[in-house]
């Protein structure tokens, strides 16, 4: 299976289709109930252009907000974007500062669309570390968006892969602890009920992009038997189209999930 995507140059006679076209054809066929994004290459992006790092965490949310659009219009369930890692808190101090402030701004300028959209908020991660104002901001968009029917949107933030592992475990402890759950009898289906993605079924595809081939401690576990689909477009410039070109490969692929 070819984890990057496939060349976006048209063979002699072809043409590409464009972002109406391909979207219509996606839709004739089943699309993935869940896609999950590592939103890779801001400050690539930026520094290629000559621009301050900022530049480009703020064409990155414009991106993400496109390709929210873009999800709905797809009729995807579930969209789970990796927007800031446990990792990410070691960057520069004025780098970290400016992200915190974007977050802040985008939280509350994007409320009015996600109510119009339907969107559903949930952001998964550690709550304890994150500036209270920020909390406060997410804590107000999730309760305001909780009845929305539409596209269950996940934001990954302060977000690491092997934390949700040790913070399932210890709940899973704390219930062996008090008697509930017999170690022996811990399954599958309770470790998924323990993690922040609970009632959230895993993710189809996986989609990264800026090119870098590792999943960066992003969902560890629900990945399991994630399709990937990795590009080298910055984050910055993954356009609505990239992503219906992501769903039409996944959609040619035959899921086996470890069998012949």
């Amino acid at each position: 299976m070819a984890l990057r995507s496939p060349s976006e140059t048209p063979r002699a006679g072809l043409s590409t289709p464009t972002e109406t076209e391909l979207l219509a054809l996606v839709r004739t066929q089943p699309v993935p109930q869940h896609v999950a994004i590592i939103m890779d290459g801001n400050g690539r992006w930026a520094t290629r252009r000559g621009l301050p790092r900022v530049a480009g965490h703020r064409e990155g949310v414009k991106t993400a907000r496109a390709i929210v659009r873009a999800a709905g219009d797809l009729g995807l369930r579930y969209l789970t974007l990796y927007a800031f890692s446990t990792e990410n808190w070691s960057r520069p101090e004025d780098e970290v500062s400016m992200l915190m402030k974007l977050l802040e701004e985008a939280i509350y300028r994007e409320l009015p669309e996600l109510m119009e959209r339907n969107v559903r908020l949930r952001v998964i991660g550690r709550a304890n570390g994150v500036p209270v104002p920020i909390r406060r901001g997410i804590d107000r968009v999730v309760e305001a968006t909780r009845h929305n029917t539409g596209l269950h949107l996940l934001m990954a933030f302060n977000y690491g892969g092997r934390d949700e592992l040790i913070d399932a475990f210890r709940t899973l402890a704390r219930r062996v602890a008090a008697g509930d759950l017999k170690p022996d009898d811990i399954s599958e289906a309770d470790v998924s009920g323990a993690l922040y993605t609970a009632e959230t079924p895993d993710p189809d595809l996986l989609i990264r992009t800026s090119g870098e081939m590792r999943v960066s401690n992003f969902l560890l576990w629900q990945i399991a038997y994630t399709e990937l689909w990795i590009t080298s477009t910055l984050w910055p410039d993954f356009h609505p189209v990239d992503l219906y070109r992501a769903v039409a490969d996944f959609q040619g692929r035959t899921r086996r999930f470890g069998g012949v």
